[in-house]
This record gives C-alpha cells, structure tokens and sequence, in this order.
C-alpha cells in the first residue's frame, strides 16, 4: 500500500452581490467572494490538496478561469471531478482536514454540513472530512476583513 499526502492553499477576496459559498454551503453573510466559479475558498484548497498528493497539476490547470464554463459553477462540482481523477488514478482519499481562516462570518453552525456536502460529493464517510475555522486576531488581509483564506491537507492511498 502506497501513502501520499497533499497540501492545498487559496484565498479570495470579499465582493459585494455575491453569495457567499464555503464548503459547499450557502452561509449567511453581507458579501461573498470573487471568483470565476462561486469562489469556494475551502473546495479549492482541498482540490489543490487532492490533486497534489496525486501528483497532478492544479485546479487553474484542469478549470482555468479564462474557460467560461467554469463562471458560476459549483466548486462542488469540480470536486465530484477532482475526486474521479484521484479514483481513475487508484487512489482513495483516507481523510482531509481543513482549515478557513475569516475573520468573519462566525462559521461553526455550518461546519457540520460543510463536512456532510463535501463527504458526499466525495463518496467517502463525513468522518473522514474535518472542517475547522480559526480568524487571525486582526491580522493581515483575513483580519481586516478584506477576504477569507482555506488550507487543506490530504493524506491518499493506493494499492
């Protein structure tokens, strides 16, 4: 059995008339994120996450935003992509954890779901998926509330 691990980074900034999406869920607040897509902060750093622990390119390689069949689309719906390359590949994902850094909106009463829609498009167990927020007591872009910022870790394997 072969273990590969995947580190994936994004942030984007807030925009006004947007929906704000994370995790896949619609999570009340005055501004969402710009974006070619619905700017899912958190689905694209677990993508790029999937994607290298495979050892594959990024996500601005398989949906660039220059594409206009990406504007608007669901990240969840890239990722039900994503997570169909890493199973042609042989791959399974054992667990994905993650992170959002905001320092606004309050995310706990979404994060259970989060975790519910992103297991799902996934097929894998929603014990597999840890969501968790943090803020940066005021520091840096995120603190400022100018945008949010997502890291997610993978860890793959293969026969």
């Amino acid at each position: 059995m072969q273990n590969r691990v995947g580190l994936g980074f994004d942030a984007h900034a807030f925009a006004a008339g947007r929906k704000l999406i994370l995790g896949g869920v619609e999570v009340t607040h005055q501004r969402g994120l710009e974006g070619h897509s619905d700017a899912d902060v958190l689905v694209h750093a677990l993508m790029d996450a999937m994607l290298g622990a495979c050892g594959d390119t990024d996500i601005g390689t398989h949906f660039p935003d220059t594409d206009p069949a990406y504007s608007g689309i669901s990240s969840l719906v890239l990722l039900e992509e994503v997570a169909g390359i890493l199973r042609d590949k042989g791959y399974r994902v054992v667990n994905a954890d993650c992170v959002v850094v905001a320092q606004e909106p309050r995310l706990s009463p979404y994060i259970d779901l989060m975790r519910e829609r992103i297991a799902k498009t996934m097929r894998i167990d929603a014990a597999r998926v840890a969501v968790k927020a943090t803020t940066t007591e005021g520091m840096g872009f995120t603190g400022r509330g100018e945008g949010i910022a997502a890291i997610a870790t993978v860890l793959l394997e293969t026969d």
